[in-house]
Formats: structure tokens, C-alpha cells, sequence
């Protein structure tokens, strides 16, 4: 607004402040010289506004994704927590332990927190293979992708996103190199026992 009564004013300050002898003409070109200089600044005040739009439609965004995985992780620890609840969801891929599908489902919040992550690009491609490496060598992580992987591809298949699919394609690539090194830790070698 400042701008805009700056440049409203400014004939009257130069009409004020240029004695009668003054050159016109002259006047006339700085006067259209600082008019350009003003259409700069209201593009920079523009630019400015539409950086700070979009900075707001990214972290509403980020927020929106925070509360969905919020509201996943609840479903998912009520159902480990409360095996009558395990039904609701969808049968697995073959009859297994409770104690089972509870590694499975963890395994899965584990991966989904990394795919929020790769989705909102917190983590890059580099980052997210360190972390697979370090996942696939573990027994529960090997089971839970080679039972889940397909219905993980149809799901990032379906929302058509490239980063999405490109998640997949990462987890498959680094999942593979792991089962090729050899077999994994086995969960009992993860605890020491009870001294």
C-alpha cells in the first residue's frame, strides 16, 4: 500500500520540487525510469506473494499426510494390541502366528514412515537405500516385503504418482541385493537373554 501512495504521489513531488526553468523533458524520462523501477518492484511483490502460496499449500500438505499417517498408525497399533481386532483387516497372504502378523504390520508402519518420508522428499533415493540395507537384514523385514510387495506395487501402481512407484522400485532393488548377500539375522539373535 505504501508503494502504491508513493507512486500516486510522486508527480505532485516532482511538480513541487522542480523550479519553472526546469527541463520538462527531462523530467519526464526519469519520472518514466521510476515507473519502470515500480513495475519491478510490484513483480518482486508478486513473485514474493505466490513463493509464500505455495510454501502454504506445501505444508498444508505435509500436515494432511502427518495426520493420514497418524490416523493409520492408530488403526494399525489398536489392531496389534487387541487380537479380535486383527479380522477387520484383510486376510494375509498365508495363515500365520498372531505373534507374526503383529511383525508383519510393525514392519509395514516402519516402511510407510520411510515411504512419507520419500514422498515428501525429506529423503532422497541415497538416503532411503541406506535405510532398506540396514531393514532387509533383518528376518521380520525380509518377511514382511516378500509377503507384502505385491499388494505394496498394485497400491503405489494405482495412485499413478512416480515417486510413489519409484518407492517400490527402490525397496524391490534393495530387497533383492539383500536375499542375493545371503540369509538374514534371525529374529532370536536380535535379543540377548535374560541375565
Amino acid at each position: 500500500m505504501a508503494t502504491a501512495i508513493v507512486i500516486a504521489l510522486t508527480p505532485l513531488v516532482l511538480q513541487a520540487a522542480a523550479p519553472a526553468s526546469r527541463d520538462w523533458g527531462r523530467l519526464s524520462d526519469i519520472s518514466q525510469t521510476y515507473g519502470a523501477l515500480s513495475v519491478l518492484f510490484s513483480a518482486a511483490a508478486l513473485v514474493g506473494v505466490a513463493t509464500s502460496l505455495a510454501h502454504q499449500a506445501r505444508q498444508t500438505e505435509i500436515a494432511n499426510d502427518e495426520a493420514q499417517r497418524a490416523s493409520h498408525r492408530e488403526l494399525v497399533l489398536t489392531a496389534i494390541n487387541d487380537a479380535d481386532l486383527v479380522v477387520c483387516y484383510e486376510p494375509g497372504p498365508q495363515r500365520i502366528s498372531l505373534r507374526t502378523r503383529k511383525q508383519l504390520w510393525f514392519s509395514n508402519l516402519i516402511l510407510h514412515h520411510w515411504y512419507a518420508d520419500y514422498r515428501l522428499k525429506r529423503i532422497n533415493d541415497d538416503a532411503l537405500r541406506v535405510l532398506l540395507t540396514d531393514h532387509f537384514k533383518g528376518e521380520a523385514a525380509r518377511r514382511h516385503w516378500h509377503s507384502y510387495a505385491d499388494p505394496w506395487r498394485r497400491y503405489v501402481a494405482a495412485l499413478g504418482e512416480r515417486r510413489s512407484v519409484q518407492f517400490a522400485v527402490l525397496v524391490d532393488e534393495v530387497y533383492t541385493a539383500a536375499v542375493a548377500e545371503g540369509p538374514p539375522t534371525p529374529s532370536s539373535a536380535y535379543l540377548a537373554p535374560p541375565s
